[in-house]
């Protein structure tokens, strides 16, 4: 293959059917981002399925979590079955809505419409209207139809920005962190938790909105943000844009969460430039964690140059993991990308600057074919007759990965059902180091 060339592929047609996706549907996105905040209680206007489903189908498959107290088999729902299709379900949902404001201590509640109530026409708007000067509370309309999780989290942003937010005075150096989807990025947790600590090291106050204590605090205070920070090549630009028009609040935007201290400068740099934070200071602060960053990866370096020299390596992932993971690996480690597989069905205008992301800014005359797919089947027959010898993507390669491929397997993007993922993540200075040893884990071992 020419150096100066990508091999880009767009697999996914808007009519194909896919076998073991690597997402939900829309409902799905909306329900895992409303239990990502801390007191957000959903209330799905569905069938029973669409709540039971996302049990495995979207909070295990984010590593292995537990719904919680308004999760999972505790989630509220109006379980709408043919009759409801014939004479509508409004009274089932206000009833619904009645006695989950009463039993639940929660501080929003998110309505949440699935596909029966979408194609009778429940008036689900008017219901909601009905509670709003008793709790707060949202409506999102997220028919399974309308897209997959990663659309769920736009609408979700979209509602609580139309229906829920109001004018603040602005926040000197307050950010809102924006493109990190709960569970269906499957270090989102951790990962928010270190970009907050990295901009707090710097003198910048993240806001984000998900883990934290107050959650509905946290989304009342959006409006004041200084600038909204979205850490992915697409999603999150919707309610920025949208944040942007009805607060005046700009956008700084990342192709995903920085991994290792190359990215997480670059981001620091970008960001402090922005909230005119002292470059002396930012500088200072690159140069110590870098130095302790370095130090700590030349421990490794025997296994990898003596074992694992300039190794191939194949990601199948979402954009933003997809992205970050590359950069590293082939600009820090030295290996070598093969095959790029891109999970989330990204929109069609994205699709051409996420492929450049990875194109000019890795390191290396090995050019990898870049592919946009979620079918399953069509990602295992891409990786098919290859000369990587990693394999980073979700645990459903695990089990099989050195039978079908020859490669060593790291669990890495969602689904993840073969390990619980708490705090463990791959962001900034740590992160990088934390790769690192999922990578080297692979292949070291007892002589």
């Amino acid at each position: 293959m020419a150096a100066d060339k990508t091999k880009i592929t767009h697999e996914l047609a808007e009519d194909q059917y896919l076998e073991a996706p690597r997402y939900s549907c829309s409902l799905a996105g909306a329900y895992g981002t409303t239990l990502g905040i801390n007191g957000g209680v959903p209330i799905l206007h569905s069938g029973a399925g669409c709540g039971i489903g996302q049990l495995f189908g979207t909070l295990y498959a984010g590593g292995q979590a537990a719904g919680g107290n308004e999760g999972g088999t505790s989630t509220p729902c109006s379980c709408l079955v043919e009759e409801h299709v014939i004479f509508g379900g409004e009274e089932k949902l206000r009833n619904l809505i009645q006695s989950t404001t009463e039993l639940f201590n929660g501080e929003l509640f998110v309505v949440i419409s699935g596909c029966v109530p979408s194609l009778i026409g429940d008036d689900v708007d008017a219901v909601v209207g009905e509670f709003r000067d008793k709790v707060p509370i949202v409506h999102v309309k997220a028919p399974g139809f309308s897209g997959n999780s990663y659309e769920g989290y736009e609408l979700f942003l979209e509602s609580v920005v139309d229906q829920l937010l109001t004018e603040k005075p602005k926040q000197k150096k307050l950010v809102n962190i924006l493109g990190i989807v709960p569970y269906n990025h499957v270090f989102w947790k951790g990962e928010l938790t270190t970009v907050k600590k990295l901009l707090a090291d710097i003198g910048i106050e993240a806001n984000v909105i998900f883990t934290e204590p107050n959650g509905l605090e946290s989304i009342d205070k959006i409006p004041a943000a200084e600038y909204n920070i979205v850490l992915s090549p697409w999603n999150g630009h919707r309610a920025a844009k949208k944040l942007e028009d009805k607060f005046g609040i700009p956008f700084i935007s990342f192709p995903g969460v920085p991994i290792g201290a190359k990215q997480t400068g670059d981001f620091l740099r970008t960001v402090a430039e922005k909230l005119d934070v002292p470059s002396d200071d930012i500088e200072e602060y690159i140069k110590k964690e870098e130095k302790w960053a370095y130090r700590y990866l030349e421990y490794p370096g025997d296994a990898i140059i003596l074992v694992r020299p300039h190794s191939y390596f194949a990601v199948a992932a979402d954009s933003n993991t997809a992205v970050s993971i590359t950069k590293f690996l082939t600009n820090e480690i030295g290996y070598l990308p093969d095959i790029i597989q891109i999970t989330d069905n990204p929109p069609v205008e994205y699709r051409e600057k996420i492929v450049q992301e990875i194109k000019d800014n890795i390191d290396t005359v090995v050019v990898p074919d870049i592919i946009f797919e979620a079918d399953t089947y069509k990602i295992r027959k891409n990786l098919e007759d290859r000369p990587f010898l990693f394999l980073l993507s979700s645990s459903l390669e695990a089990p099989t990965a050195m039978e079908d491929f020859a490669a060593l397997h790291i669990s890495a993007a969602f689904p993840i059902y073969n390990k619980s993922i708490l705090v463990h993540n791959y962001a900034g200075y740590e992160g990088g180091l934390r790769l690192v040893e999922d990578v080297v884990g692979t292949f070291v071992g007892p002589l």
